[in-house]
């Protein structure tokens, strides 16, 4: 018979979260390698608390909420506390009951950014790379670098000049039509009113200029697990730049291979890399002038090897730009968008590394 659509309810609830969660599910691989990386940060958390006052979030679950929002491309910290409220996925891996209050987005808000004094997105990456089983699915000779364009939460109609001589639009309302032809805007001379650390930037020829930072990553080329990640400001040397900022700890006493595309080929790029003991397997650049890798490089089936992997560097990018929702930052400043890239781009290896680990045993 068809049952009644009675609205029942108890009283007392004997059911946790845990209970609802299927037993295959995904998160729980994920959440021994999460909470095995924030013990490990347990000491740094008390250096950034104080011993009186009011008990604030536990980072512990304020960091696995974070990474939830990164795992399912969650647009805002507004919305991840709606989701907390219902969703008893979310509520079991943060680590709260089914009947804990769900926080503020604004007391939220507030203690993320205790987090981004004390750079603990860079901590947790290291700590989640740094667990014995992690550390030996990596390679610590082989590594690519490449960087991508991220666009910054300003509109083009922010970008005005700086002695503050532009005229305001024509229009009513705060969003009035502009036309911006024939007005010779440079970083120079202009700035964002609402971002000003964003700069505009085109990466390549034929590519509309618009206002970004740059995101860098350096993986190792065994699995491709992100190893450092850094942010810059989106200019024309930040790529070989910071590439050479990153490879600098693990060329420490080692001989290692570096992969990576055409625009890194420059002379300078290539003598700074093989003076710190790099061997750069940078793709040629043919394209009007003679390239900085020559027969020396190219001869050796290793150059080959390393333009096919340094290839992959593009899922992790692919993943952070589309599924994590960062092709677009919804934060401001280099601080802050350089933090959450940083924790988005664990969340990129935590999705990885229980097949990986699987695989390895």
């Amino acid at each position: 018979m068809r049952g009644t659509d009675d609205q029942t309810g108890s009283l007392f609830s004997y059911l946790s979260p845990d209970a609802l969660v299927p037993s295959d599910h995904p998160l729980r691989a994920i959440q021994p390698l999460v909470n095995a990386a924030l013990e490990r940060l347990s000491p740094r958390f008390s250096q950034l608390y104080s011993l009186r006052g009011r008990a604030s979030i536990a980072p512990e679950k304020l960091l696995r909420a974070l990474l939830l929002q990164a795992f399912y491309g969650v647009r805002s910290e507004r919305q991840l506390m709606e989701q907390v409220t219902y969703n008893m996925l979310f509520r079991w891996f943060i680590g709260l009951s089914m009947d804990a209050p769900i926080w503020d987005v604004t007391v939220f808000t507030k203690n993320r950014v205790r987090l981004l004094a004390g750079d603990i997105a860079v901590a947790f990456l290291l700590s989640v790379m740094n667990d014995p089983a992690v550390k030996q699915l990596l390679s610590s000779e082989h590594f690519s670098v490449d960087g991508t364009l991220i666009d910054a939460w300003a509109s083009m109609k922010s970008f005005r000049r700086k002695d503050g001589s532009d005229d305001d639009p024509p229009g009513s309302g705060r969003n009035a039509e502009r036309d911006f032809r024939g007005d010779k805007r440079s970083n120079e001379t202009h700035a964002s009113v609402t971002d000003p650390d964003a700069r505009l930037y085109r990466k390549s020829d034929g590519q509309p200029s618009r206002l970004c930072y740059m995101g860098h990553l350096l993986i190792e080329n065994r699995h491709g697990l992100i190893v450092d990640v850094r942010t810059t400001h989106g200019t024309g040397r930040a790529e070989r730049e910071t590439a050479e900022t990153m490879l600098a700890g693990p060329a420490r006493g080692r001989r290692i291979t570096v992969g990576s595309d055409k625009a890194y080929d420059t002379r300078e790029h290539v003598a700074n890399l093989r003076a710190m003991g790099v061997t750069p397997h940078v793709a040629q650049n043919l394209s009007g002038r003679r390239s900085a890798i020559d027969g020396r490089t190219t001869r050796h089936p290793g150059y080959a090897i390393s333009q096919r992997i340094r290839k992959r560097i593009e899922e992790p990018f692919g993943w952070i730009k589309a599924t994590a929702g960062l092709r677009k930052t919804r934060h401001r400043c280099l601080g802050r968008v350089g933090w959450i890239v940083t924790l988005t781009a664990t969340a990129a290896n935590l999705i990885r590394l229980p097949k990986l680990l699987r695989a390895s045993i």
